[in-house]
């Protein structure tokens, strides 16, 4: 259905809201309601947990909007349709939102489903791209795959030698970045030790190591990077 639909705005107005007793009532009332999707204005489809989870998120009672939904057929694993296909969980992530990060993955929510927009990885990737600490550390708690970038990122120093173990050139200079992103000043001192261009400018944008901590607000870190 089309976004502006009366039904897809009646309902998206009760998810966002966590008005419940309307979300039951027109999910009881609509055939096919918890598995339809909306289309918005660009052709992108939809479900009605991406509506829940799109940002900024937080929305009230989100927890149990993730069970009524679910309870009525959400598929939790549902992909969005259009110039990516991200899961409900990527959405929950990148907003921070860990209460329903939660929800989804107790509700059975692929952990490590492909399809971010940071390079099409998983929730995990997303959240630490857009620097949500909370949720990426709540998805390594729940046993999230863990590359040696998000170890480096995230400061877990305790599996970034197992992980640097083959690692290429490229590898180390993107895991570096990622530290520095991450303010972890252990890791990319291990990272430098082991041939990190503190130089190095990622694909992805024109931003060095050092501007990476400046944005993120690690200035100790930056100041030290210079002094390299």
């Amino acid at each position: 259905m089309r976004h502006d639909d009366p039904l897809a705005l009646t309902v998206s107005a009760a998810i966002r809201d966590g008005d419940l007793t309307t979300l039951r009532r027109l999910l009881a009332d609509n055939a096919g309601l918890a598995t339809a999707r909306i289309v918005d204005e660009h052709g992108g489809a939809r479900t009605l947990l991406h509506v829940l989870t799109d940002w900024p998120a937080h929305r009230p009672r989100g927890a149990h909007t993730v069970a009524v939904l679910v309870a009525a057929g959400a598929d939790v694993n549902a992909r969005f349709q259009g110039a990516h296909t991200e899961t409900p969980l990527h959405w929950a992530a990148s907003a921070d939102d860990v209460e329903v990060l939660d929800a989804l993955l107790d509700a059975g929510a692929d952990i490590d489903a492909d399809g971010a927009v940071v390079g099409g990885g998983t929730p995990l990737a997303d959240a630490r791209a857009f620097a949500q600490w909370r949720a990426a550390h709540r998805l390594v708690e729940r046993g999230a795959a863990v590359t040696l970038t998000d170890a480096a990122t995230l400061g877990l120093s305790d599996r970034l030698g197992e992980l640097l173990v083959g690692a290429s050139p490229d590898d180390v200079n993107i895991a570096f970045w990622g530290a520095c992103h991450g303010g972890q000043r252990e890791c990319a001192e291990r990272l430098l030790a082991s041939g990190a261009d503190v130089h190095w400018l990622p694909p992805w944008e024109p931003v060095t190591p050092v501007d990476a901590a400046v944005r993120n607000g690690f200035d100790d870190l930056a100041a030290w990077l210079r002094q390299g």
